[in-house]
């Protein structure tokens, strides 16, 4: 993996969330489960990992 990225796995379903979830999900990439998205290493992205941490994995 290169410097200042981030793998982000979505290990939990967003069905029965809250809707402000799924959007944040969306807006990650993470449309079904078990999927993996590279996404840059940035303040932002990692706001959007705490909002929905007990749904997404991160990787390395």
């Amino acid at each position: 993996m290169a410097k200042g990225y981030l793998k982000v796995k979505l290990v939990r379903s967003s069905i029965g969330r809250p809707r402000k979830h799924r959007e944040v999900l969306r807006g990650m990439g993470l449309t079904k489960l078990n999927k993996v998205v590279v996404l840059k290493d940035t303040p932002q992205t990692w706001g959007m990992i705490k909002k929905v941490s007990h749904l997404v994995e991160v990787i390395e």
